[in-house]
């Protein structure tokens, strides 16, 4: 009995080392994602972000679908930026595409992705996460027309 008892319990403790190990392997390239991250915020600037739209809404999307994955983040962030576009004149259509990619694309993080979950997988969660947001951003936009 004390075998069966003592296995999970060796299991468990393999298991949080393991885990620790691989959160340790990770953190360099986790802080340079984040480095990264901090450098493309700091150089463009948000008048830029406002003047590359134009109204038309397939244009739009597709270059908010663009910013949205290169200024890849957390979806807090996305809200405050979308709405922030949104009072500046940019369509809903740009916003939606950018809030979805923001969060769900993420072309600085694909090198750490690729390193810890493999270049194929990571290139094709990329690409249909960026094709997927024109159809999301429309489907938003049209569902927010019907019910406003």
């Amino acid at each position: 009995m004390k075998q069966k008892k003592d296995a999970p319990k060796k299991s468990w403790k393999h298991s949080l080392i393991k885990a620790g190990k691989n959160v340790g392997n990770a953190l360099p390239i986790i802080i340079g994602v984040l480095l990264l991250f901090g450098l493309f915020r700091t150089f463009v600037p948000t008048s830029f972000i406002r003047q590359v739209f134009s109204g038309n809404p397939f244009k739009d999307t597709l270059i908010g679908a663009a910013l949205g994955s290169i200024f890849a983040g957390n979806a807090v962030n996305s809200y405050i930026i979308g709405g922030e576009l949104l009072r500046n004149g940019v369509s809903l259509f740009a916003v939606a595409a950018f809030i979805i990619t923001w969060v769900t694309v993420g072309f600085i993080q694909l090198p750490a992705e690729a390193s810890l979950l493999g270049k194929s997988f990571a290139l094709k969660r990329n690409a249909l996460s960026f094709v997927l947001s024109f159809f999301v951003a429309i489907a938003t936009v049209l569902t927010l027309n019907l019910l406003g």
